[in-house]
């Protein structure tokens, strides 16, 4: 089962566009301009992206706190990791 979940997690990622990240930035009180949201999906889209591992999620907030800022960054680390755990899939992800 865990591999079907990172799969879809994976392809979503690769999936978003700049108008469901605007969206998502309202919803959870981000910031962001649509040249912004472009920049990361292009990011999400051309890069291998893990998500799983802590590496992996350090590089991908690094490029976030480049296209956006550092406060950014954090404020999207700190709703990863609140998300993963409302959804008990903490386990996923190490």
């Amino acid at each position: 089962m865990s591999t079907f979940i990172k799969d879809l997690i994976t392809k979503k990622l690769k999936q978003l566009t700049p108008g469901e990240l605007l969206h998502y930035g309202k919803q959870y009180g981000f910031k962001l301009t649509q040249e912004e949201a472009q920049q990361i999906t292009t990011y999400l889209k051309n890069n291998r992206v893990d998500p799983f591992n802590t590496g992996g999620r350090k590089i991908m907030l690094k490029e976030l706190a480049k296209i956006t800022d550092v406060e950014t960054a954090k404020k999207a680390q700190k709703l990863f990791d609140k998300l993963i755990k409302s959804y008990g899939l903490d386990h996923l992800f190490n």
